[in-house]
């Protein structure tokens, strides 16, 4: 297949550019709306009409699709292929939320039993003495878990909440030694989550947490209140954590995409099992609708598209996610490490570099704060930003006027970003307008909607990365930073920067130990 920017498709759509270069978002609006960009799943609909494009445009970016065979490659997906090719993997986050339909029996068999291990564990530690549950972990061990359980705090069963459940991840030891000052080792439970249980930052995290709570209730700490998730047992042995208490992740999952697995234990933990059922089912019935539905109607491929008009013929660097629910408060970072841990690469599949853009930069905050901090520059600034605004119809805690006050405020932000205030005088107060939107409404904040939320942006992400021809699953850059962070740890904790190759970090680790020398 040739590169996709010598495609007839991709010519084809620079050419339309240009044509439309001239028409204001405001104009393509007066036209009237195109349906296909309009779709209702059960209770999430979707608007994505704010967009700088006539119907014409979508033709040709279904046209894209097609030429990059995004149908091909979401059924290798789905068949369990390995096209993870740099990590000799296959990519199974659908099997983990599966009905017999799209796993095949290897694999079902493994993930059933996980789950039944995890329900059964819930269930009991929700009945228990524990007050507390610390999951301990980085990036996708904790930024879905922790969205999941912020968002769905309330979806608990009043008369029986369990524990509460807390998230360390940042090796910075004041946020774990903070946490641990208001627990109580008696009653605390650690649930470490690391796929190979070697990870820097978590294994220092459980380390310190192992100490504080054998200091409390002796050798037999880690054996009653340590719980381990990973696909690296052995180590997990070494550590101190026995087979009773281990839960199994599998290899072919990434850990952006992995909260549907035993990663998920800590939001099971808080939620109660049915809810977390419910969390699965949601992100089930996405996988469905992007494996079924037609592309013009297939809610991932139009997101994916738009996105990939916005950045690489547009030429947008950047994508705001505003959540107008502050349950969903985290959504940003979890958008962050999923688009562009996922596709912020230089590299294609092939081994060359790549000829365009990939993943914009990703940002974002809860509802109206964002609108007193940098929705200044989307309304102003010369550099247009695409945003993505995500609501519920049904508040969380209803105080009268206060929901009707948010919304409000969500149209208000994409009809004015769209259409802006061209003869606003004097010219300061002038708004260009003809910036980009999406909004996805949900009937409610649920588990079942917010599965179906998550796993949208996961099959977006795939798809756009189908469409660059990048490996979406794997993260090298990320394993860069922390070879490097090995060795220049080993010069700090031996007080001698003097083997530092780079002189600019020596000069930066003397002057560190020259602090650091008096601290306790």
């Amino acid at each position: 297949m040739p590169a996709i920017t010598k495609t007839d498709a991709w010519t084809a759509l620079q050419a339309h550019r240009d044509k439309i270069a001239g028409r204001h978002l405001r104009d393509l609006l007066a036209e009237g709306l195109d349906s296909r960009l309009c779709v209702d799943l059960d209770g999430l609909h979707a608007d994505l009409t704010r967009n700088r494009l006539d119907a014409d445009g979508l033709d040709l970016l279904l046209a894209l699709a097609g030429a990059a065979e995004v149908e091909t490659w979401r059924a290798r997906m789905y068949a369990g292929e390995k096209i993870n090719t740099t990590e000799d993997n296959a990519v199974r986050h659908v099997a983990l939320r599966d009905h017999g339909g799209i796993a095949d029996a290897g694999i079902a068999d493994a993930i059933a039993a996980t789950l039944s291990a995890m329900r059964n564990f819930t269930e009991t530690l929700r009945a228990g003495p524990t007050t507390d549950v610390v999951n301990i972990g980085i990036g996708g061990s904790h930024l879905g878990p922790m969205l999941a359980t912020t968002a769905l705090a309330s979806a608990a069963p009043s008369d029986k909440d369990g524990p509460a459940v807390h998230y360390v991840a940042n090796v910075d030891g004041t946020e774990l030694a903070t946490l641990l000052d208001g627990l109580d080792p008696a009653t605390t439970c650690f649930l470490v989550a690391s796929k190979t249980f070697t990870t820097q930052e978590t294994m220092a995290n459980a380390a310190s947490a192992r100490d504080w709570a054998a200091a409390a209730l002796g050798a037999d700490a880690v054996a009653g209140h340590f719980v381990a998730i990973t696909a690296n047992p052995v180590a997990a042995r070494s550590f101190g954590i026995p087979d009773g208490r281990m839960f199994e992740l599998q290899a072919s999952v990434g850990g952006r995409y992995s909260l549907w697995s035993a990663v998920g234990l800590s939001t099971a933990v808080a939620i109660g099992w049915p809810a977390f059922q419910d969390l699965l089912d949601g992100a089930h019935a996405m996988d469905l609708h992007f494996r079924d539905a037609p592309a013009d109607r297939n809610l991932p491929v139009l997101m994916a598209l738009l996105g990939i008009w916005n950045t690489n013929f547009l030429g947008m660097e950047a994508r705001a996610v505003l959540p107008y629910d502050t349950r969903l408060r985290y959504l940003p970072d979890y958008l962050q490490q999923l688009e562009m841990e996922s596709n912020g690469k230089a590299v294609d599949r092939d081994g060359q570099p790549v000829t365009m853009a990939t993943s914009p930069v990703i940002f974002g905050a809860v509802g109206t704060n964002g609108q007193h901090s940098f929705h200044q520059q989307l309304h102003q600034g010369p550099r247009a930003v695409a945003c993505d605004f995500i609501a519920a119809a049904r508040p969380g805690r209803n105080l009268a006027g206060h929901h009707d006050m948010l919304i409000a405020n969500m149209l208000a932000q994409t009809e004015a970003l769209a259409l802006g205030s061209p003869n606003a005088t004097p010219p300061e107060r002038q708004c260009p307008g003809n910036r980009p939107s999406n909004t996805l409404l949900l009937e409610t904040l649920d588990a079942k909607r917010l599965g179906m939320l998550i796993a949208l942006y996961e099959h977006k992400v795939f798809v756009e990365g189908i469409i660059w021809n990048i490996n979406s699953f794997d993260q090298f850059g990320v394993e860069l930073g922390k070879r490097v962070a090995g060795g220049l740890l080993t010069a700090l904790t031996d007080g001698d920067a003097a083997g530092i190759a780079d002189s600019t970090s020596r000069a930066l680790a003397e002057q560190y130990l020259a602090w650091r020398k008096d601290t306790p």
